[in-house]
């Protein structure tokens, strides 16, 4: 195992000892994200990547299009199969999901949900485990579906897990340019398996916000802004 002790925000890799300050979280729960396992109380890297921390989360951020399950991430799926009381969900995982009949809001045995095989779905993963099949849910801790549910019309493509990560990043400037560029009515769905799913009333705005996300995934923060006006203004014909 390698004797190399990195810092957040740099470069690690599989073996490096990551090293964590526990004096400045007393009495805080220390979290664990991909990329870093706890080994003979030791924190080891086990993926290659930037060292990332917020609060008291670690993790790896690195390039990756294979998605690893974990427990709590929004998903979106693809039904596959019916089988008894659960539905078979293609997460993009090396296993199909399992998602009961009973997992969304309102649902009971006499009254199952409308959902067919071929239909999209925005989940929660309940379980995730290398040892067992992974569960989703479409409700949350209240019962209600929030804005967990089948997914209705829109399109859907896919992209690397860390342009996902990019996108969800609250400090990030890709979704606030296109909604400053694209200025009509949408809705956007990003699932943590590194999936997207766009919808709205004109094609070439969907067209446009998904070209926008995709050329993201090359370029800097800085260079956004101009990025997202050329791609939206040649589908949108904004000048």
């Amino acid at each position: 195992m390698s004797e190399t002790t990195t810092k957040p925000g740099e470069v690690v890799m599989p073996g490096d000892t990551v090293d964590i300050n526990k004096d400045l979280f007393k009495n805080k729960r220390i979290i664990l994200g991909p990329g870093l396992r706890n080994v003979d109380d030791q924190v080891i890297a086990c993926k290659p990547g930037i060292l990332r921390t917020k609060n008291q989360t670690f993790w790896v951020d690195s390039y990756q299009k294979r998605y690893i399950p974990c427990r709590g991430e929004t998903v979106i799926g693809t039904v596959t199969q019916k089988a008894g009381d659960i539905y078979r969900v293609d997460i993009g995982a090396s296993e199909p999901a399992c998602l009961p009949y009973l997992a969304f809001e309102g649902a009971t045995k006499k009254n199952r949900p409308d959902v067919n095989v071929g239909d999209l779905v925005f989940a929660k993963l309940l379980n995730a485990s290398k040892d067992y099949e992974s569960e989703l849910i479409c409700v949350n801790s209240y019962g209600q579906k929030h804005k967990l549910g089948a997914l209705t019309g829109g399109f859907v493509f896919n992209c690397s897990i860390n342009l996902v990560r990019r996108l969800l990043n609250e400090n990030g400037n890709v979704l606030r340019a296109i909604q400053k560029e694209i200025q009509v009515p949408l809705e956007i769905v990003i699932g943590m398996n590194g999936r997207v799913w766009i919808n709205g009333k004109n094609p070439r705005d969907i067209i446009a916000v998904a070209n926008a996300i995709l050329a993201a995934e090359d370029i800097s923060e800085e260079e956004v802004a101009e990025m997202v006006h050329r791609v939206g203004g040649y589908f949108t014909g904004i000048k």
